[in-house]
């Protein structure tokens, strides 16, 4: 199976590991090269030193898309910085190519309509990279918001905080995408994942307003601190998302919290620990996990692409799906830039 590499960074190198284990030698490994880096990375994110990416996997190097395309892959991984996404996808698509995407769909909304558009029209499977839809723990949070559990929604409330320049210990932080404005950094879309989880568990909030900045002394050109207020709708009325992105904490935290008036639920998503409790305050379950490795939930991830590519399955987080997380992004780097709450219906593709 001929697989098309737009992007060999960290997460690149992730879904090419992964491949490379599902799939063995039936997996043909293109890629369409402008940087170059044959830095080959290990699970860890650290050096495999003196070992040669291209080399290591057989990988045929592209230095032209037209070229790449014309080898006609089985599908086509895009994985270089986000402000270069949809140029690169309106490509593959047009040559009939299907596109797994890494998030964040992009850096803004140009172009975002006419891939919609070029998607629909050729009915092309389209995955947009959310890989923590496919951690258990959270996956057991959406089925109890399915079957009522938690009962009138009162409060979410979302963290994470990562110290950035421990990110990519091989790069040089102040190069990395996540800390450019010009390739659609700063900590609002790059940890973009706990706003595609709160629209898969809630639905799109109605408005957002984003407080933060670039505070710290990082030396970086965009946000990295942002708390962000949302208000959404359920079916009992409204409730608060309370959301807080950061590029600074030392540990990291990442965690989840749902209040009901009939239970509630937290889940730390570094330690994979999840307790959930009733209307009493009574532990009703609790788990940790421990069979679960991070690794587990990209290679779920890919298998549930494949399934998608022989036409077994439908994207789990298609194109649609990722232009809402994004239009949540947008919204509140625009609340944070005017200073005021911004309703989501200002962040749509013709406007």
């Amino acid at each position: 199976m001929k697989i098309l590499f737009c992007g060999l960074g960290g997460i690149g190198q992730r879904h090419l590991r992964n491949l490379r284990q599902l799939l063995g030698d039936e997996l043909e490994v293109h890629a369409y090269r402008v940087r170059g880096q044959r830095i080959k990375l290990r699970d860890n994110l650290t050096v495999d030193e003196g070992a040669d990416l291209e080399q290591a996997y057989g990988i045929r190097v592209h230095h032209d898309l037209d070229e790449a395309l014309a080898e006609s892959p089985a599908a086509a991984f895009i994985c270089n910085p986000n402000a270069l996404h949809v140029p690169v996808a309106l490509k593959c698509v047009r040559a009939g190519v299907p596109v797994f995407m890494e998030k964040p769909l992009a850096s803004d909304l140009a172009g975002i309509d006419q891939l919609l558009s070029e998607v629909q029209a050729r009915n092309l499977p389209f995955h947009v990279g959310y890989n923590f839809r496919f951690h258990p723990g959270l996956q057991r949070l959406k089925v109890l918001l399915e079957e009522g559990f938690f009962g009138r929604l009162l409060s979410v409330r979302s963290e994470i905080g990562e110290y950035l320049p421990n990110w990519h210990r091989y790069e040089d932080y102040r190069q990395m995408y996540a800390a450019r404005a010009d390739q659609g950094g700063g900590v609002i879309l790059s940890q973009i994942h706990e706003m595609d989880l709160i629209y898969w568990f809630f639905g799109l909030p109605r408005s957002i307003v984003t407080h933060g900045g670039q505070l710290s002394k990082l030396e970086i050109d965009v946000e990295d601190t942002a708390s962000s207020l949302m208000r959404c709708d359920g079916a009992d009325g409204s409730f608060p998302i309370l959301l807080h992105q950061d590029y600074l904490q030392r540990p990291p935290v990442r965690r989840f919290k749902i209040v009901g008036d009939s239970g509630y639920a937290e889940i730390d998503l570094l330690a994979n620990h999840l307790s959930i409790y009733g209307a009493e305050g009574e532990l009703h379950e609790q788990n940790d996990y421990p069979d679960f490795a991070r690794n587990d939930m990209f290679l779920a991830q890919a298998r549930h692409f494949l399934d998608c590519l022989d036409g077994s399955a439908r994207p789990a987080v298609s194109l649609h799906d990722g232009l809402q997380s994004l239009r949540l992004a947008l919204a509140a780097l625009r609340s944070l830039k005017e200073g005021r709450e911004v309703a989501l219906d200002e962040v749509n593709v013709h406007g």
